[in-house]
């Protein structure tokens, strides 16, 4: 079964097929909400894939579900991803990137975003969800 080499949550994610990706803000680990539930506007989940030479060519289901603490779903997807490349007897690491949008937080706490390959879970991204009321602007007078 291939292997998940890296996952991360970012801003932003560009995959190039067989080439760099370019990465804006990752590592993303928490979000802040001032106000309950709130809409967040995009994140991008990069997931690397390792295959081995067998597992070239072959089709791979990879999924996601984002969790909130309570274990509902925030939202879900999956698809099929197949490498296809030259006969190499090293493995290769294939980029995948996954464009959040609007994503909905109802509740503060630890979320979770699960990847799956094949049906079984093989990561676990941590994002933790605040919520900080805005302080009100401290009115001052003039004399």
């Amino acid at each position: 079964m291939p292997d998940i080499e890296f996952a991360f949550l970012a801003d932003a994610a560009e995959v190039q097929p067989g080439s760099k990706f370019n990465i804006l803000g990752g590592g993303i680990s928490r979000l802040n909400g001032s106000s309950m539930p709130f809409v967040h506007p995009h994140l991008a989940l990069v997931v690397g894939l390792r295959l081995t030479a067998i597992e070239r060519n072959r089709k791979v289901d990879l999924g996601f579900v984002l969790t909130a603490p309570d274990g509902t779903q925030v939202t879900t997807a999956n698809g099929v991803v197949e490498a296809h490349g030259p006969q190499d007897p090293n493995d290769v690491v294939i980029t995948i990137a996954l464009d959040l949008w609007s994503l909905t937080f109802a509740k503060v706490g630890e979320h979770s975003v699960r990847i799956t390959v094949d049906g079984q879970e093989r990561k676990r991204l941590p994002l933790h969800v605040t919520h900080t009321r805005e302080a009100k602007p401290k009115q001052t007078y003039l004399a």
